[in-house]
């Protein structure tokens, strides 16, 4: 969380950001947004739904999941619009969540806005982690030697289109093994439960307890057993989410998080070994796209945390990697190289484009933050003749933010009911179709298509879900087939939260 003085430089620097950016375009209701970024998880909860659940029009299921294999893998998120629980990007999400609390949970609102009751935005979001761990749990802890990775057969399961409620695709189980390892979901599963412990130390130290030992057990389960789960289970992940980036990056990813979470007596452990591994597992390549699959670049920007505020040995290399991260992304700067739309939206690529661009405004939020409250005298990245501040790094943020919210050229919010013009026909099965509640009937497998390519708007809207988003010429088709544009996911909120968290407390003190 925030120290005081770190909190009191970059407020300072986001009174005088938003003062002047509020010149150029009008301020969103970013407390109202984060309120509805963190309701989607609700709407995207696997297992049986808790008596507060917000999402009215779920309901339970997957209850049988794992029973099958005599193993409770019931709970856990959809990753995005069909019914597949997919285990690298659902523990990548709660990564970021976590990650989300910890640098921003303090600026949270403490209390919604949404009016569906629920505690306040801290406390949400800590139930949206929590409701994460607690299936990452179940499947790192089951069975010895063993880590599930994923429920359902994503091929049977698309062939269907149909309510969470009624699958009856396969729910066949996947697991890596010493035998078939898969050290980047694995590692990212010990990035997950490391980062999810910092979020529980003070309300529920028992539990982050049992996270941080489940983290180093599962850490030490894909250091050991090195390999990809690509190669191991690659009939069933890939391409939906092939590990492209291998596994060196998740490795290095979940020893940082573990360095992060750690005790004192353990930190030098996990320090030591980043020092021995990282330029094996990739400390010292460029790479400027942070995703569910590569995490290098947040990995740098996590470690120059522990160089620019307590000046440790060994880890200047990471910021100086960071820093040519960040010029990557300054127009202008020496060593830009990242592409926007005319609209001024970062764009990496057509499909699901909105991931990198949620990714990337955490990060520079998260790095303007490491910067305000360096100890190391280093408050600013030279970017050859440019000197970037953290006012720059909020500014860019700020600008990508009110993007998604609606400051485009089309005048549309991305994130599906927020503002008055949003998507309407959201590549999600649940959302697409009618709920149980009002058609308590069975709707089949091949019946359901007919909602899938119906002109009709979503049934039930899926609040707080952020859509791939538009073109590299601010295109955007509303069409529910279009699923490159029109499907949501878990992990394009999950960094969001943070951001969103960011402006929401940021506005609570501008003049």
């Amino acid at each position: 969380m925030y120290s005081s003085k770190s909190r009191a430089c970059l407020l300072v620097i986001v009174v005088a950001v938003l003062c002047l950016a509020g010149r150029e375009a009008a301020a969103f209701n970013y407390a109202d947004a984060l309120d509805k970024a963190l309701l989607f998880f609700e709407a995207q909860r696997s297992g049986k739904l808790p008596p507060g659940q917000r999402v009215t029009w779920r309901a339970d299921s997957g209850l049988s999941d794992g029973s099958a294999y005599q193993v409770d893998l019931v709970g856990g998120y959809y990753d995005a619009g069909d019914n597949v629980k997919f285990g690298l990007p659902m523990a990548f999400t709660v990564t970021m969540l976590s990650w989300s609390v910890i640098e921003f949970g303090d600026m949270m609102p403490r209390r919604s806005f949404f009016g569906l009751g629920g505690g306040g935005q801290l406390d949400n979001a800590r139930s949206a982690v929590r409701w994460g761990t607690d299936y990452l749990l179940k499947a790192a802890t089951a069975t010895p030697d063993t880590l599930y990775v994923q429920v359902a057969d994503p091929y049977q399961d698309h062939r269907c289109w149909e309510r969470p409620e009624d699958m009856d695709t396969p729910r066949s189980v996947y697991k890596v093994t010493p035998q078939s390892p898969g050290s980047d979901v694995a590692g990212e599963t010990a990035a997950a439960l490391a980062a999810a412990s910092i979020v529980f130390r003070g309300c529920d130290p028992a539990y982050s307890a049992k996270l941080l030992k489940a983290a180093q057990q599962v850490f030490d389960f894909a250091d050991r057993y090195r390999g990809s789960y690509s190669d191991s289970l690659s009939s069933v992940v890939c391409p939906f989410y092939c590990s492209y980036s291998g596994y060196h990056d998740e490795l290095l990813w979940a020893a940082s998080w573990l360095h992060q979470a750690s005790p004192s007596s353990e930190k030098g452990v996990y320090l030591s070994y980043i020092s021995s591994n990282g330029h094996a597992l990739g400390a010292e390549q460029d790479d400027f796209t942070f995703s569910w699959d590569d995490k290098r670049v947040a990995t740098k920007v996590l470690l120059s945390k522990g160089f620019l505020q307590s000046k440790a040995d060994g880890l200047q290399l990471y910021k100086a990697h960071t820093d040519n991260y960040i010029c990557s992304l300054v127009p202008g700067a020496n060593g830009f190289q990242s592409q926007y739309t005319p609209g001024g939206l970062l764009f990496k690529e057509g499909d699901s484009n909105m991931q990198y661009v949620t990714s990337t405004a955490f990060l520079l939020l998260t790095y303007a933050k490491y910067l305000a409250s360096s100890a190391a005298g280093l408050a600013a990245v030279s970017c050859g003749s440019t000197t970037v501040t953290p006012s720059t790094l909020i500014s860019l943020a700020k600008k990508q933010v009110d993007y998604i919210l609606g400051a485009n050229p089309a005048g549309m919010s991305y994130m599906v009911g927020f503002g008055p013009r949003y998507p309407r026909h959201v590549h999600h099965r649940g959302a697409s179709m009618p709920s149980v509640r009002d058609h308590p009937g069975r709707i089949g497998c091949d019946e359901g298509f007919q909602y899938l390519h119906s002109p009709e708007p979503d049934r039930n809207v899926l609040a707080g879900a952020v859509v791939g988003g538009p073109d590299g010429s601010d295109g955007f088709s509303d069409s529910r087939d279009n699923y490159a544009q029109a499907e949501p996911s878990t992990y394009t909120n999950a960094p969001l939260v943070g951001a969103l968290a960011f402006f929401a407390g940021a506005h609570k003190i501008t003049p």
